[in-house]
């Protein structure tokens, strides 16, 4: 039972996690387009990636990370 309930915990912090990681991204994207300034407007777009790497790779690793410390037998 105590497992179930962590696998659930688990499961909604990485869907949260996720999906705040998008919107971020999106809001970066908004504020990215509205740019004039074409030198500006290209560093951004390069941090932007840099960003969205970041971020979906962290959500990636949490939710790997979780699974194994929750689902890995136990050690001796």
């Amino acid at each position: 039972m105590k497992k179930l309930l962590i696998a659930i915990l688990a499961t909604v912090l990485v869907i949260v996690t996720t999906l705040a990681a998008i919107l971020v991204l999106v809001q970066a994207t908004i504020h990215v387009a509205a740019m004039t300034n074409p030198m500006l407007r290209a560093a951004a777009v390069l941090a932007e990636l840099l960003l969205g790497v970041v971020l979906l790779l962290g959500t990636l690793y949490l939710a790997t990370h979780l699974a194994v410390r929750i689902f890995a037998p136990p050690r001796a």
